[in-house]
């Protein structure tokens, strides 16, 4: 079996092997301890899971965030998620070929009865990400009783994917400092509170009328939760996008890929292709090349890519091709994806007859945006419960916001049980206001004039929240406004300073977009130092690297004289070049991706046909021509969709498809105003009923055929 697990990281390290063995279909392999089967199975080749009863299309993964059920495994005669569940020893794991029986009857021993009784809190938080660890820290302090529930094995939410330097406030959301390492220092304040009780591996269920939360803990037991207070800090779900072949293996989510990529170093393709060009996908896009992935290329649909332009500029200067007004239209491929094909588009988002290409990837990453996963939220405010909001599950922001989010929240709930009594301060909601800012002005960048001496090259052009560059220089030459950190960072380039060459700008800043240029050895050259986060082996001193500026445009080939690192800077190797003077402040970065030209798509494309062949229900496999047909025969409520087609009635309950539908609606002139909105109905996600029942076994038989 192929071994596709990453041996070197910039900044990771996984010192566990896989030792733990499992079976797929007969087949002896080999897990890491605690491992994911899907990550288990990725890491060994396996890439198909199974196939659908419904038309035999290949599945695989495509959210591993437990929200999407294309996973679906037997595990030990049992269906389970592959991202959600362990491989343990010895463990059979099978695919789901065609329908199952129910258990026979008296095949099941009950060991127990059902434990109904509750617990009852002060405060119940849903989700251990970035939002609920910071309310809980803040009552916690307070020595209110929480009880903190996550469906994961570990605390932080998606930190723990992420592996780059945070933007926003060094002081007040750990910014310059990586996701992975912001998680551990928000679990590490949490667990220290000792009136905070965290249930991993936990899910809740179900918000009930008797304003209880039901929660299927450990995976294994059913407890019922009655707190004071609600917090919903569940996070976010990525969306789905409509196109042939969405459904292949090889097509899923950053967060899929980034839960690989970043948690379980395994590395799930080879030439990679994303569609998004917010911050999610550029940012996964950049992880892919820090593992050493070839990033094919990224298209946006809109005119230019939202997220923030240093995010850009880092896959722009490694050689990434950027497809703006641009989107996918067919992935192509048998049982995985081969190829991708895009084309241009319109003023109104529609494809562009004649602009066809076709790229070849063995994976598509999709990145085109988040909805709040608010379910128990709105459930909960239905049946009356006190209940509060926080991080993406209120408002999709990034997750310095949502840590500054959690803080306000958790001050607030504090008031409301008496716990807290000075009122929270206004310029809090101002500063939270300002992490949640979408990018704002351009601003041209300084002129270099002065080609002697040494100063740091600020490659950051864009207002966004951040800091850690003006906290970090011993001299505070660098400065930015302390009313809003948005401002462009300024540095005294007119004047005679006391730069020491340090270097922990370049370290520090998450958009690598700083360099450090010294005229003082020579009259014709000057020595840059630059930052590099991918394997430091390939770029040891003598090797020739090719530079780009900060569009991505080559400047020339130059020498490597040195590298280095600081302490406490960790994953970050400074390279220092020797270039020409004149070049020295252009310089931004290292070209490390070389993608081949797009190829003709020479077919005759029909786009209306195309696009109703896309699959919107994944559980059911209902197409968007399905269900355009009837909202074109007058149909505006979505029960009536579900009741004709089933879609919505698969194993995620929609989680994945019910957004896809109402654009549906839009897309055909139908303000949403005007439909009925499909019944969310418990439980959240599908949990056997012996757990709910207090069963200790039960088992599945299959039923024939497929």
């Amino acid at each position: 079996m192929p071994d596709n697990r990453i041996k070197s990281h910039p900044i990771l390290t996984d010192k566990s092997t896989p030792n733990i063995p499992f079976y797929w279909e007969k087949q002896k392999l080999f897990a890491k301890p605690g491992e994911m089967i899907s990550s288990a199975l990725f890491a060994n080749g396996i890439h198909i899971f199974g196939h659908h009863p419904k038309d035999n299309s290949p599945q695989g993964i495509y959210c591993a965030n437990g929200q999407c059920s294309q996973c679906l495994v037997l595990a030990n005669g049992i269906p389970v998620k592959a991202c959600m569940t362990a491989v343990e020893e010895e463990m059979q794991v099978n695919p789901i070929e065609g329908l199952y029986a129910l258990p026979e009857v008296g095949s099941y021993r009950s060991s127990k009865n059902a434990d109904l009784s509750y617990e009852e809190p002060d405060v119940l938080i849903l989700g251990g990400g970035p939002a609920g660890l910071s309310a809980a820290i803040e009552l916690g302090k307070l020595g209110v009783s929480i009880i903190l529930v996550d469906d994961k094995d570990r605390l932080g939410g998606k930190l723990v994917l992420q592996t780059h330097r945070f933007f926003g406030s060094s002081e007040a959301v750990y910014a310059g400092t990586r996701g992975i390492d912001i998680a551990k220092k928000l679990e590490d304040e949490t667990r220290a509170q000792l009136s905070v009780e965290v249930w991993l591996r936990s899910t809740a269920l179900a918000v009930f009328e008797d304003k209880s939360v039901g929660i299927l803990r450990d995976n294994k037991t059913y407890r019922l939760v009655k707190p004071k207070v609600l917090l919903v800090a569940t996070g976010a779900r990525e969306k789905s996008l409509a196109f042939v072949g969405n459904t292949l293996p090889g097509v899923y989510g950053a967060g899929a890929f980034q839960t690989l990529v970043n948690r379980d170093l395994v590395k799930p393709c080879k030439n990679l292709f994303i569609v998004g060009g917010g911050n999610v996908g550029l940012i996964a896009g950049y992880h892919a090349i820090q593992a050493g992935i070839h990033v094919a290329g990224l298209v946006e649909a809109a005119p230019q890519c939202g997220g923030y332009k240093v995010h850009l500029d880092k896959l722009k200067r490694s050689g990434v091709p950027i497809f703006t007004s641009t989107t996918v239209v067919k992935a192509i491929g048998k049982d995985a994806v081969e190829k991708v094909v895009i084309a241009s588009v319109d003023d109104h988002f529609q494809p562009i007859p004649g602009t066809e290409q076709k790229i070849a990837c063995d994976t598509v990453l999709i990145a085109v945006g988040l909805d709040p996963v608010n379910e128990f939220l709105n459930k909960a405010r239905q049946v009356g419960m006190q209940v509060y909001s926080a991080g993406d599950a209120r408002e999709i922001a990034e997750a310095s916001a949502a840590i500054f989010s959690g803080k306000i929240v958790g001050n607030q709930i504090a008031m409301l049980l008496g716990k807290r009594q000075e009122a929270i301060p206004l310029e809090w909601a101002e500063f939270e206001a300002i992490l949640k800012s979408k990018p704002g002005n351009m601003r041209s960048a300084p002129s270099y004039q002065k080609l002697e001496g040494v100063y740091p090259v600020m490659h950051c052009e864009q207002e966004i929240p951040c800091d850690p560059c003006s906290t970090v220089c011993p001299k505070h030459l660098i400065t930015i406004s302390k009313t809003d950190i948005r401002n462009i960072p300024k540095f005294p380039y007119d004047e005679e300073t006391d730069c020491i060459a340090c270097a922990r700008c370049v370290s520090v800043c998450p958009g690598l977009a700083v360099t450090l240029v010294d005229f003082r050895k020579s009259k014709e050259h000057a020595l840059v130092t630059l930052p590099y986060e991918q394997d430091a082996e390939q770029v040891r001193p003598g090797t020739l690297v090719t530079v780009t500026d900060i569009d991505g445009e080559v400047l020339g080939q130059l020498k490597v004289i040195a590298t280095r690192k600081l302490p406490n800077y960790s994953g970050t190797t400074l390279l220092i070049l020797e270039a020409p003077k004149e070049m020295a402040t252009k310089i931004s970065g290292v070209k490390i991706i070389t993608s081949d030209r797009p190829e003709a798509f020479d077919e005759s494309v029909d786009f209306k046909k195309l696009a109703d062949e896309a699959i919107i229900c994944r559980c059911e496999r209902v197409t968007a021509g399905e269900i355009r047909g009837l909202i074109r025969s007058g149909v505006r409520d979505v029960n009536q969709i579900k009741a004709n087609l089933r879609a919505s009635m698969g194993a995620c309950g929609g989680k994945t498809c019910l957004t896809m539908i109402k654009r549906l609606f839009q897309s055909e002139g139908i303000p949403l105003d005007e439909v009925t909105d499909s019944t969310v109905r418990a439980v959240f996600v599908e949990v056997p009923i012996g757990v709910l029942a207090g069963l200790e076994e039960y088992s599945f038989k299959r039923a024939g055929g497929k």
